[in-house]
């Protein structure tokens, strides 16, 4: 599902954007490599649902060209994972902080956050880092359009991301 990686890359992109490392779950390259907190972002569980009918949203006017293309949409309740690792306990919790004002208020617009929580700060004997561990449950509009022309169907793009 596309829109799995859509997700996890918008808020690798709003991380990254706040001043933060941020990096694929499962990185090939290891946190203890960086110097202060490190994030590690990937997508748990989610449940779909259409929009509409048959996700078929209505039309929108673009009043510059001229046209009328067709809009459809569906939304995802998805469960985001971010891990926080740092040498130093504090440097995590300030990760954590960083983090956390991200995922309540720094990502696009087609990602709404609910309910956040975080476990407690740890030490891993295996990667010998500091790790705290967040959810974030969150809902995820995806919007996608007919080419101008009505005859092709574009991706669901993740609302509020954009496209370059």
């Amino acid at each position: 599902m596309k829109e799995i990686l859509k997700i996890r890359e918008a808020v690798l992109q709003a991380l990254r954007a706040a001043g933060m490392t941020a990096l694929e779950a499962y990185p090939a390259q290891w946190a203890r490599e960086y110097t202060g907190a490190v994030a590690t972002v990937d997508v748990g569980t989610v449940d779909g649902a259409v929009m509409g009918f048959c996700s078929y949203l209505g039309e929108v006017y673009d009043p510059e060209k001229g046209t009328v293309r067709e809009l459809y949409g569906k939304q995802l309740e998805a469960e985001i994972w971010v891990d926080v690792y740092a040498g130093k306990a504090s440097e995590c919790q300030e990760g954590c902080c960083q983090a956390a004002d991200v995922l309540l208020g720094g990502l696009p617009s087609g990602i709404r956050p609910g309910e956040l929580s975080w476990e407690g700060l740890v030490w891993e004997k295996e990667t010998a880092l500091f790790r705290r561990r967040g959810r974030l449950r969150c809902g995820a509009v995806f919007v996608a359009e007919t080419t101008e022309d009505g005859t092709a169907f574009l991706d669901f793009q993740l609302k509020g991301v954009v496209q370059t």
